[in-house]
């Protein structure tokens, strides 16, 4: 898939062990979240910056927020939209609740944010909505991925740059990312 970039840099995936680690607690798991979006942020947001194109950062909620302000601290003069998405806990689809996207949203290229890509759904659908909404170039940034997501992802819109900082092995039975790193806007935002 010549789309999708799996980050292999030793400084990503140093930062992505500590996420794992069940003892990291919620400011050291944040500043990571940021850390690793800036990270990647300079590989999937050169191009635009250099051709001078808008940008626009559009997290899916919540826990997409915690990558905003790495890729902020690149590009300050990017916008910041919101994909509100929840998951059906039966079917695992997911369903909108809310989107407010910076305008004209055509003319700027948008990096997707979401530090987990599980079975794809909520990937799927929030590029659907962009689209819907007149989006046309599309960046996803997942810090962890499963295989599985990251085959739907693409498939569903083969047109979109797929950035991962590393691609786990598989989704267990509940549709949750093995090994993973537990519930990352838990983690985050130090809820449960």
């Amino acid at each position: 898939m010549d789309n999708v970039t799996v980050f292999t840099h030793p400084l990503i995936q140093h930062k992505i062990s500590i996420l794992r680690d069940k003892k990291t607690g919620t400011n050291e798991f944040r500043a990571l979240i940021e850390e690793i979006a800036m990270l990647m942020g300079f590989e999937a947001c050169m191009t635009p910056m250099i051709a001078g194109k808008k940008m626009a950062v559009v997290p899916i909620l919540r826990a997409g927020l915690g990558m905003v302000n790495g890729i902020l601290a690149l590009v300050p003069s990017a916008k910041v939209g919101h994909i509100g998405l929840y998951r059906d806990e039966v079917t695992h689809e997911p369903h909108e609740y809310y989107c407010k996207l910076p305008s004209p949203i055509e003319q700027r290229t948008i990096v997707v944010t979401d530090p987990m890509l599980a079975t794809g759904g909520s990937a799927v659908a929030a590029v659907d909505f962009i689209k819907q909404y007149g989006g046309k170039h599309i960046k996803f940034m997942a810090i962890i991925a499963a295989p599985e997501g990251l085959k739907r992802l693409h498939e569903a819109h083969p047109d979109i740059q797929i950035y991962v900082g590393h691609l786990d092995r598989e989704l267990n039975e509940n549709a949750y990312i093995c090994p993973g790193l537990g519930d990352a806007g838990d983690r985050i935002f130090g809820t449960k």
